[in-house]
C-alpha cells in the first residue's frame, strides 16, 4: 500500500518504522525545523531524521491550510495517509487527497481525551486505563469514525513519558492491523456526549497548588514528566519535582515541610507528598534527600504560598 505519512515527534517513530517494513511510504510530511536545546540551534524533528535515514522524500510545510497543498499532495498518488502526532489541523481537502482518505493513530480510547495531550491528561486525571484508537479523520478535533481500539493499563507510578513510549509501540501494532483489515472495517461514529478534552499542555499546568490532595499532586508530577515539569517555589529558588509519592499525612499547612519516616515531606490539603527526584533551577536532577542536605531546610519551612 502506498502511504503518505504525517508525523513529527518520537511518539510517531515506531509507526513510521513499522510502515517502512511493511508498506511503501511515498512521502513523509513533518513540521519545520525549530530552534531547540542550549543555544537554540535549528533542530530537525525526530520523524525527519528517521525519514532521511530511510531515504524517504520529505515535505515540511509551515501551514498545510494554505491554498494549493491539497493539489500537491493529491498528485503523489497515495492510497492512504497515516497521521501520528503531526501537530497541524488538516483541512478536508488535504485529508481527502489520498485515495482512501486519512487515518489517525490517537493516544486514548476515544471519544475520551480528544486533543494534543491525551496521555498526560489521562494520568493527571487519575485514569488507570487508556489505549490507542485508530479512526478515519474528518475536519474535527479527533472526531472521526473509529476503526480499531486497544486498551492498556496505566502503571501506578508511570510517567507521561514512560507511558507514551509504551503506547507508541502499541500504536504501531494497531495501525498495521487497521491497514491489514481496511477493506472490511466499518467506522463507528463517536458518541460526542461522552467526549472529554486533552488540550496541549502549558507551562502553567505544571505549577503545584499544595492545597490539592497528595494523590492529585503526584498525578500532576507524573503527567508533567517530561514536560513541562511540576514546579514549586522554595527558599532556595524554583524547584521542579520529577517523581514523588503520596503518603497519609501529618497535619501541616499546605506547602510546608513536615517530618516523615526517614526524612521530610510536603504537607498538602490531604496527605503528604514525598518527592523522590527533583531539579533545582539551572542545576542537574538529584534525589530529594540530596537537595534537602544542600538546602538545609527544617520542618515548617514554606515551599510555596498555599
Amino acid at each position: 500500500m502506498k502511504i503518505l505519512f504525517y508525523g513529527t515527534p518520537e511518539f510517531a517513530l515506531p509507526t513510521l518504522d513499522a510502515l517502512i517494513a511493511r508498506h511503501e511510504i511515498i512521502t513523509v510530511v513533518t513540521q519545520p525545523d525549530r530552534p531547540a536545546h542550549r543555544g537554540q540551534r535549528l533542530t530537525p524533528p525526530p520523524v525527519k531524521v528517521r525519514a532521511l535515514e530511510a531515504g524517504i522524500p520529505i515535505i515540511q510545510p509551515a501551514r498545510l491550510r494554505d491554498p494549493g497543498w491539497d493539489d500537491r499532495l493529491r498528485v503523489l498518488g497515495a492510497d492512504v495517509a497515516v497521521v501520528v502526532a503531526f501537530g497541524q489541523i488538516l483541512t478536508r481537502a488535504v485529508l481527502d487527497a489520498p485515495r482512501r482518505g486519512s487515518i489517525n493513530v490517537h493516544g486514548s480510547l476515544l471519544p475520551r481525551y480528544r486533543g494534543a495531550a491525551p496521555i498526560a491528561w489521562a494520568i493527571m486525571r487519575a485514569e488507570t486505563l487508556t489505549g490507542i484508537t485508530t479512526f478515519q479523520m474528518d475536519e474535527g478535533m479527533d472526531t472521526g469514525p473509529m476503526l480499531l481500539a486497544r486498551s492498556t493499563p496505566i502503571g501506578a507510578d508511570e510517567t507521561a513519558g514512560e507511558l507514551a513510549a509504551r503506547m507508541s509501540r502499541l500504536g504501531a501494532e494497531v495501525l498495521l492491523e487497521t491497514l491489514d483489515r481496511l477493506d472490511t472495517l466499518t467506522g463507528v461514529p463517536q458518541r460526542n456526549e461522552d467526549a472529554t478534552m486533552a488540550p496541549r499542555l502549558k507551562k502553567t499546568d505544571g505549577q503545584i497548588d499544595w492545597r490539592r490532595s497528595a494523590r492529585e499532586i503526584v498525578n500532576q508530577v507524573r503527567g508533567c514528566n517530561p514536560w513541562p515539569g511540576a514546579t514549586t517555589a522554595s527558599p532556595r529558588g524554583a524547584l521542579t519535582i520529577w517523581r514523588a509519592s503520596a503518603v497519609p499525612g501529618a497535619d501541616g499547612v499546605p506547602g510546608t515541610l513536615v517530618k516523615q519516616a526517614g526524612g521530610l515531606g510536603v504537607a498538602t490539603g490531604d496527605g503528604v507528598v514525598v518527592p523522590v527526584e527533583v531539579q533545582p533551577e539551572n542545576r542537574r536532577a538529584m534525589t530529594w534527600s540530596d537537595w534537602l542536605a544542600g538546602a538545609r531546610l527544617s520542618p515548617g519551612t514554606q515551599l510555596a504560598a498555599s
